[in-house]
């Protein structure tokens, strides 16, 4: 379990260090999934905030969602989180997928987004 995460941290690190270096002062979108659930929040890493954020644990979105743990939950999510980041005036973004592999999930979530406005 402890060599798991540990590769687990290597991958999110490695992962993050490219964004770093290709952010160009853009925010990130930044995706955790889990088996039940999926997040997605908007970061300023200058600023250290948290500028959008959706979840599957909304209570909008439960009744309207089947489950919040499949592509359609994620995709809704991805449309929800760049709404509310267009409000707050971001379009451009950089997509943190984490140590997660651009796949499912995570995929639909960065279309959904790309749907609702932002650019990445």
């Amino acid at each position: 379990m402890a060599k798991d995460l540990q590769a687990q941290a290597r991958r999110k690190a490695k992962v993050r260090r490219a964004i770093r270096a290709a952010a160009n002062g853009r925010p990130r979108l930044s995706v955790h999934r889990t088996s039940q659930h999926i997040y997605a929040q908007v970061i300023d890493d200058a600023n250290g905030a948290t500028l959008a954020s959706a979840s599957t644990l909304e209570k909008e979105l439960r009744g309207q969602l089947k489950t919040g743990a499949d592509t359609d939950a994620a995709k809704a999510i991805g449309k929800l989180v760049a709404e509310r980041a267009v409000a707050k005036g971001v379009s451009e973004v950089v997509f943190d997928r984490g140590a997660y592999i651009y796949h499912g999930r995570v995929k639909a979530l960065a279309e959904g987004a790309r749907e609702g406005g932002l650019q990445f």
